[in-house]
């Protein structure tokens, strides 16, 4: 269950927390710091008037306590502090009484504990100590004679400058806190609006509707996230458009050579032909069950293909044989249509891969040059080992493919129109699907007018080892 407010609110709060914590934490670097400072250099300024004090003290011949008051009260003026010469009884417990004060009314003076700890120790100490609710800095030092001085100092002023920054700091806490409230909710809610965007923009994909592109022209985490919207948006629509001309294209395919046959058998039913008609319309009737076989094959292969359960052996390959075998299978075509077939055999090139699906790959890239080529045409079939790969290559010398048409020709059910074209459109994007399964590519060359579509495919270790001793 999200917040009230969702993301506005749970983006103002963390700004809150951040900027309040920052102060917090400023607040309490900065405060104890500077009253530490504050209070120790006003100590440092008392040590070095106590021990002027003392040194001073150590110089004179007292003869009568009044001299010590009289002391003590100059020095006192000198310092702008309290003096006061403690005699030390003891040993243990260790008390004071004051000898000497320069203050008029010395209170509980006698009890300091900056004066036993000197008289303890028998060295100088210093500190702050809290007298009748007010802070003050001391500082003790033992003198010859036994007794104790102390110069003692309030701190209010010291204390005053830090209450004076704590309210300072306090005031700016408030007002950095009310403007990063305005700032992180103006801030929040426009994420919030750009996230609500994209939000919808999901839905509308989720429903199939891509003709609107997701825009965000921020340069952060969110416009990359709507720039990543943006291609899914594309690639489903590039993706729905080809599932939909799927459909369209497999059903006009299917339907054409079922109402031929539908046709064909009609007629045959009548019982007038002769046989020489019939025997036409039964060669026609093979041919259209013959590329309804064809097309059924194709179509299966590719449901495989996009299910993921396509399979393909990997074993060597002896290309040549292959082009060879290609040649003896496609010769009687190529001379019904007026072709030449030409074979170059290469017998070092030898490719790891699945024969039977190299076989497919080859019968759909000759196929393809008998069918789109004009009688007289001379196609080559060559095979070949170029820089660790085994090629398989067809080459005619027909009118060639338009550049239009060239980046297109390995799509799915797409055909050059023209007075040669045929076919279902399945052949060279099942070729190229097959060739990459095998650790392979099929690419389209046009050189000097000759059209050329390549195999490549990985070479057999054997062929590359003999190759190397070869050499």
């Amino acid at each position: 269950m999200s917040l009230p407010g969702g993301i506005r609110t749970t983006l103002a709060i963390a700004l809150l927390l951040i900027v309040g914590g920052a102060l917090a934490g400023a607040y309490v670097m900065v405060v104890p710091s500077l009253e530490r400072r504050l209070v120790d250099e006003r100590l440092e300024e008392l040590q070095h008037d106590a021990n002027s004090t003392a040194l001073s003290y150590a110089r004179q011949d007292f003869r009568n306590p009044l001299e010590i008051d009289d002391f003590v009260d100059a020095w006192a003026i000198v310092g702008n502090a309290r003096v006061v010469v403690f005699q030390v009884f003891g040993p243990a417990p260790l008390s004071l009484r004051p000898l000497a004060d320069s203050a008029s009314a010395p209170g509980t003076i006698s009890e300091d504990e900056i004066a036993l700890a000197a008289a303890r120790t028998s060295r100088p100490a210093r500190g702050r100590v809290d007298r009748g609710g007010r802070p003050f800095g001391e500082v003790a030092i033992p003198l010859l004679s036994g007794n104790v001085l102390l110069v003692s100092t309030s701190l209010e002023d010291q204390l005053a400058t830090v209450r004076v920054v704590k309210r300072r700091l306090l005031y700016a806490t408030g007002v950095a806190l009310a403007i990063a409230a305005i700032l992180g909710s103006a801030a929040a809610t426009l994420h919030a609006r750009r996230i609500r965007r994209l939000e919808r923009a999901a839905n509308r994909i989720a429903k199939g509707q891509f003709d609107e592109p997701v825009v965000d022209l921020g340069d952060d985490e969110l416009g990359e996230l709507a720039a990543a919207f943006e291609r899914m948006r594309v690639q489903l629509a590039q993706l729905d458009t080809a599932r939909k001309e799927f459909v369209a294209n497999a059903s006009h395919e299917l339907r054409t050579p079922l109402f031929s046959l539908a046709g064909f058998l009609e007629l045959m039913a009548d019982e007038d032909l002769d046989e020489e008609t019939r025997a036409g319309f039964l060669a026609t009737t093979r041919e259209q069950v013959e590329r309804l076989t064809k097309l059924a094959a194709d179509l299966l292969d590719l449901s495989r293909m996009d299910a993921g359960r396509f399979r393909v052996e990997r074993e060597e390959v002896v290309l040549g044989d292959t082009a060879r075998a290609l040649v003896d299978e496609l010769t009687p075509l190529a001379e019904a249509t007026g072709h030449r077939l030409v074979l170059e055999a290469d017998p070092e090139a030898w490719a790891l891969a699945d024969e039977e699906r190299v076989l497919q790959i080859g019968r759909a890239l000759a196929g393809n040059a008998l069918a789109h080529t004009p009688s007289g045409t001379e196609i080559a079939i060559a095979t070949a080992y170029v820089d660790g790969r085994a090629e398989l290559s067809v080459t005619d010398d027909g009118p060639g493919i338009p550049r239009e048409h060239a980046e297109r020709i390995f799509d799915r059910f797409y055909r050059v129109e023209g007075p040669h074209a045929s076919g279902s459109g399945l052949g060279l994007a099942i070729a190229r699907e097959l060739a990459e399964r095998m650790g392979g590519t099929v690419e389209l060359a046009t050189v000097q007018g000759r059209t050329t579509f390549t195999l490549s495919l990985p070479a057999a270790p054997v062929a590359a080892g003999e190759l190397a001793v070869s050499t």
